[in-house]
């Protein structure tokens, strides 16, 4: 079975500092807002609609990142061939909203204070999507 998901790194410009958008999923780990593609939607409308449903933010793409893959097993379906999506997002309207039912919690961070938060309590796979994330923003953040 395979399964497609989609998501982004979101990002805004607050009094001319760069923040970058972080979730903390149900599991406690730093992460991005990402889900499910439904029937009849595109990746990117995926990406777009799993941020303003997890986050309570509206963007736009800016252009793609990457897409990471990966397996898991599920309890009915067993092994599922997973592959994310993600994209570079700017925020555009919307607020700070986390939903409860899907994650823990969410919050703007500095460009740094991001890094660390990936590096401390995020998913390992995520790394090179927040990296090449913020090569696209122009950010050099040590690695």
């Amino acid at each position: 079975m395979k399964e497609i998901s989609a998501g982004g790194v979101v990002f805004r410009k607050r009094e001319g500092e760069l923040e970058i958008q972080l979730i903390q999923d149900r599991y406690g780990k730093v992460s991005l807002a990402k889900g499910k593609m439904e029937p009849g939607e595109t990746i990117e409308e995926t990406a777009l609609r799993e941020v303003v449903e997890e986050t309570g933010i509206h963007g736009r793409i800016i252009e793609p990142i990457d897409m990471i893959k990966y397996q898991y097993n599920h309890p009915e379906h067993g092994l599922v061939d997973k592959e994310v999506h993600y994209y570079l997002i700017e925020e555009e309207s919307g607020s700070l909203q986390a939903q409860v039912e899907e994650i823990r919690g969410v919050s703007w961070f500095s460009p740094e204070a991001a890094w660390q938060q990936q590096k401390q309590s995020g998913y390992d796979n995520n790394d090179i999507i927040v990296s090449k994330a913020f090569q696209k923003l122009g950010l050099r953040i040590g690695g």
